[in-house]
């Protein structure tokens, strides 16, 4: 007998669009300058401290290595040679009874923060060894320790 709606009343939302959905063009698009420019200027200062903590973190693995050889020596008498290399700190080499290791808490040799293996280089110039990292770019010495 009555009509479920009324013709233009309330209920009626012919014509009319509901914005509570989503976001116009507009709005994604300034956002998206916004967080452009954030970006832009946030983005190299953290990848600067990102590259300053990866050379400290070498060199914080340089002075363990340096610590472990200091005790490999206090066993030895003599630092590793360069075929027994770093993996003497983990492994006990042949023919090493006085061996106490291993002298890292590690249970293999860690790679620099770059991923590439330290090099160990005896004698050093003006040591018995040096620890060198190649670096982020795989061709300089970013991390030496020499002693």
């Amino acid at each position: 007998m009555f009509p479920k709606t009324i013709p233009n009343g309330p209920s009626d939302n012919r014509g009319q669009r509901d914005r509570s959905g989503g976001f116009t063009l507009v709005e994604l698009l300034v956002v998206l300058v916004i967080m452009g420019l954030v970006m832009g200027l946030a983005g190299p200062r953290v990848l600067g401290y990102l590259g300053s903590s990866r050379e400290k973190a070498a060199k914080l693995q340089v002075e363990a290595f340096s610590a472990a050889l200091d005790l490999y020596y206090l066993d030895f008498g003599r630092y590793p040679t360069a075929n027994e290399g770093l993996t003497a700190l983990v492994t006990r080499p042949a023919g090493a009874d006085r061996w106490a290791g291993p002298y890292l808490k590690q249970p293999t040799l860690p790679a620099d923060p770059w991923g590439r293996p330290y090099e160990y280089r005896v004698p050093g110039k003006n040591a018995p060894y040096a620890i060198v990292s190649l670096g982020p770019n795989g061709r300089g010495a970013d991390a030496v320790k020499e002693e």
